[in-house]
Formats: structure tokens, C-alpha cells, sequence
């Protein structure tokens, strides 16, 4: 059995690096994309059992993102965890309304993101 896919949508390297290595340690294959068009044409191709997702991305947003995935049956079981520095960050768990989404005010640490993601692999 393969281990559960990750798909890191992150601009900034190093910030994406570290969610990578934390995501590791609890178990996940990570993907890295820095781009929202690159990660918008990624999620038409694969469902991953989670999307860690910056808000503020080129190209196209990580609101419309959370939309096409919000939007499309397949990700039902997908669970998204929003990291930005976004103050308006909580109004996306709350207007989304959507159980398997959870919001993180960056900065994220390596700890609290390994612990989270550990966590939803045994929900």
C-alpha cells in the first residue's frame, strides 16, 4: 500500500521545503508547486488525500483553488489545511463551511503542521 500524496501549494521555497519535511514525518508523499495555474492543471490530474494551500499565489489564487476543489465530488475526502498570513484567514473556514477544511495562520511551524497532518491520517 502506497503511502497518502500531499500536494504542497506554496510559492515561497523555503516555507514549502519545511511543510515538506513535516508532512514526511507524518507519513505523506509530498509534491511541491509554487504556481496556482501549475497546481489548478496538477488537481485536475490526481485527488490527494490532503493540499496544504497559500492563499496569495501567482497567476491564479488559492481561493479559487479551494473553490475547484470544494466544487468537484472526487475531493470529498480530501482534507485542505489553508496556510497564510492572511489576517482574513478565518473567514475561509467559516464561509467555506466545509469539515475537512482547517485553517493555519503562518508562520506554521515544522511541529504544529507534523502533528496536524498526523492527526488526520488516523481520522
Amino acid at each position: 500500500m502506497s503511502n497518502p500524496q500531499a500536494i504542497i501549494v506554496e510559492d515561497d521555497k523555503n516555507t514549502a521545503d519545511i511543510f515538506a519535511a513535516a508532512l514526511k514525518t507524518s507519513g505523506y508523499e509530498t509534491e511541491i508547486i509554487d504556481d496556482g495555474h501549475q497546481a489548478q492543471k496538477r488537481l485536475e490530474e490526481t485527488v490527494p488525500n490532503l493540499v496544504l494551500l497559500d492563499l496569495h499565489l501567482p497567476n491564479i489564487t488559492g481561493d479559487k483553488i479551494l473553490d475547484q476543489i470544494i466544487q468537484d465530488a472526487r475531493y470529498k475526502d480530501t482534507y485542505v489545511i489553508i496556510a497564510s498570513a492572511d489576517s482574513q484567514l478565518t473567514k475561509y473556514q467559516q464561509y467555506k463551511k466545509q469539515e475537512k477544511l482547517i485553517t493555519l495562520l503562518k508562520p506554521v511551524s515544522f511541529d504544529q503542521l507534523s502533528a496536524i497532518s498526523a492527526r488526520l491520517l488516523r481520522a
